[in-house]
């Protein structure tokens, strides 16, 4: 097999069962999360997934490896990739949509959005609500940023943080401990009370408070920024989930 030089996306159907998704069979062997180590894994539909098959997903989601213990042996696979997820906000489509009514009683929505367990949400770092787009904004003309642009700017955030983890096994900020985001999570006093007052407002879970540091960490890097200021956390508390329901 040719060393692989690109990272790999995987994007398996919402059928696929356990052991497809984290590896498995009599002699184990990889499933989709080590195949997408250091890539991708999209999961579109995401509730409809097998409820068993996505908390599967948890432990690699913290550990980063899978073990797969048989009556031979264990087998450890490397299970780092980016989790990325799709889903409607109800079975029609339409909850909250401004424009068209939904279709679906509030006990189907609610059963709808709770295949995707509380647990699984708060190991996912950045949640982003996509609302209805107008004609006027699909037709027009004008472009925006360019990927040049973008492109340029995360790969000085990037290149920040290689030599912030510069002698660690550490590659990114998204792969900090508790003990790495105490110390490399530096924040202002007023980012403090911010983020103090939302801890106690939304019910934050310490897993949450410190995904929000992480992602302040990363804003911050995008702006050059050695010390995480109010605005960069206000900006990482907008991505954690709100309920629907």
């Amino acid at each position: 097999t040719p060393l692989i030089r690109q990272r790999p996306f995987r994007s398996p159907h919402y059928t696929i069962s356990n052991a497809g998704l984290v590896g498995g069979g009599h002699w184990p062997r990889p499933g989709e999360i080590s195949l997408s180590h250091r890539g991708v894994l999209f999961l579109d539909e995401l509730p409809e997934f097998g409820h068993a098959v996505l908390e599967v997903l948890r432990q690699p989601l913290e550990d980063r490896v899978i073990t797969i213990s048989r009556a031979q042996g264990s087998v450890t696979f490397p299970a780092n990739f980016m989790l990325v997820g799709a889903m409607n906000p109800c079975p029609c489509g339409y909850y909250g949509d401004p424009f068209r009514q939904c279709t679906c009683s509030p006990g189907l929505v609610a059963r709808y959005q709770k295949r995707v367990s509380g647990p699984f949400i708060d190991r996912v770092d950045i949640f982003v609500e996509v609302p209805h787009i107008d004609y006027e904004k699909l037709a027009d003309d004008r472009l925006g940023e360019k990927s040049e642009r973008v492109q340029a700017r995360i790969e000085a955030a990037r290149s920040t943080q290689r030599q912030r983890f510069e002698g660690t096994k550490l590659a990114c900020n998204a792969e900090m401990m508790p003990t790495e985001v105490r110390e490399f999570c530096q924040v202002e006093e007023s980012a403090q009370s911010l983020l103090k007052a939302a801890m106690k407002q939304l019910y934050l879970s310490a897993r949450a408070f410190h995904r929000i540091l992480k992602i302040g960490r990363t804003i911050a890097d995008l702006e050059n920024a050695d010390i995480i200021k109010a605005h960069h956390i206000a900006e990482a508390i907008q991505y954690r989930p709100r309920s629907l329901v």
